[in-house]
């Protein structure tokens, strides 16, 4: 097995690109804890949004799907799952909520990865919850002429138990005794635990998950008001690539893995700066029309009501969809499509 020596990180040389994201999310991090203590009535609505985007988003990348107005239903706990995909969105928002709501009461150890688990297969009959992988698997493409590619092999199962304590001990060590920026170790850790792949099924969201987790320990709070997740959705060949390129000459302890890395502090970045774009509308005191006014000239090419609800999380639906019709009245938008599939683009 390969040796994880998390302390030879603060031996590493980080480039310009590293750095300079690493120095942005900081500035964007202290600009939101001055945010927070600003408005923290409206911005909390924001919280509600991200943990249906989070756990769509989330599910949607490994295929797990329902429709929309069921997935805000099972994340407000207004109904109870119907299927097999229903039931594993209704265990990744149980995971997520005790996150949200007790991350600094979760340490980082095999033991509580393996609760996370086995909560998030809870409402299903899964006999691998909470267990590690029990049958050797692998990280595949599949491509568009149908032949399956390996990409990477992950460690066998009888190894997984040993490398997965190791990584969370290693972590440990360099955060707790603050040898390693934690933004640096956080990509590293949720890369080996990628490649490690511990699980028979849900190892991505459960990536995912523990991403949010590390950064709410370590003081990054920017995945409660802006989903991650669905940041990662939206570019999901860039996360897949990067994750590929890393995961080269891994077991051997000569993986590259700059390139996971600048994706994930991208994420984060982006994410900090949508959140001071959605700040901004709500700290000003304007009437329904003008704050919708505001939050349309942020947008470029198609956007739709839910867009707008999202930059707007202090407005009712009934509100930004009287501003919006007045909008389209006025000429100062068109409106396409029908139902589901409606948008809007700015004219003036």
């Amino acid at each position: 097995m390969r040796d994880f020596n998390y302390s030879k990180i603060k031996e590493q040389s980080w480039d310009s690109d590293i750095l300079g994201l690493i120095a942005a999310i900081y500035k964007e991090a202290g600009k939101q804890e001055l945010y927070l203590k600003q408005r923290p009535e409206e911005l909390e609505k924001l919280v509600e949004i991200a943990k249906v985007q989070s756990t769509e988003a989330s599910n949607a990348i490994e295929g797990i799907v329902t429709t929309g107005t069921r997935m805000r239903q099972l994340v407000e706990e207004k109904t109870t799952p119907r299927n097999r995909d229903e039931q594993e969105i209704a265990g990744y928002r149980d995971v997520l909520n005790i996150i949200h709501e007790s991350f600094d009461a979760i340490p980082l150890s095999q033991n509580y990865i393996l609760q996370l688990h086995k909560i998030m297969y809870s409402h299903m009959n899964n006999p691998m919850a909470g267990r590690t992988k029990n049958t050797q698997n692998y990280i595949t493409a599949k491509y568009p002429d149908g032949h399956v590619e390996t990409l990477f092999t992950p460690p066998a199962p009888f190894e997984t138990p040993e490398a997965l304590d190791k990584i969370c001990e290693k972590f440990n060590r360099v955060i707790g005794n603050m040898e390693v920026e934690p933004l640096i170790a956080i990509p590293i850790f949720i890369h080996d635990f990628l490649c490690i792949h511990p699980f028979n099924d849900g190892n991505g969201r459960m990536s995912r998950l523990l991403t949010t987790l590390l950064l709410y320990r370590n003081g990054f709070y920017v995945g409660k008001y802006i989903s991650l997740e669905a940041k990662i959705a939206k570019n999901k060949d860039l996360y897949y690539e990067s994750l590929n390129r890393s995961q080269d000459g891994w077991h051997e302890g000569k993986e590259d893995s700059l390139p996971f890395i600048k994706y994930l502090l991208g994420t984060i970045l982006a994410a900090y700066r949508d959140f001071e774009d959605r700040f901004s509308i709500v700290e000003e005191k304007l009437p329904a029309i003008d704050m919708v006014r505001k939050a349309t000239q942020n947008k470029i090419g198609k956007f739709t009501k839910q867009d707008i609800r999202e930059l707007c999380p202090s407005l009712s639906i009934s509100s930004i969809e009287g501003a919006l019709r007045k909008m389209v009245a006025a000429g100062e938008l068109m409106r396409s499509g029908v139902g589901k599939s409606t948008f809007y683009v700015r004219v003036k």
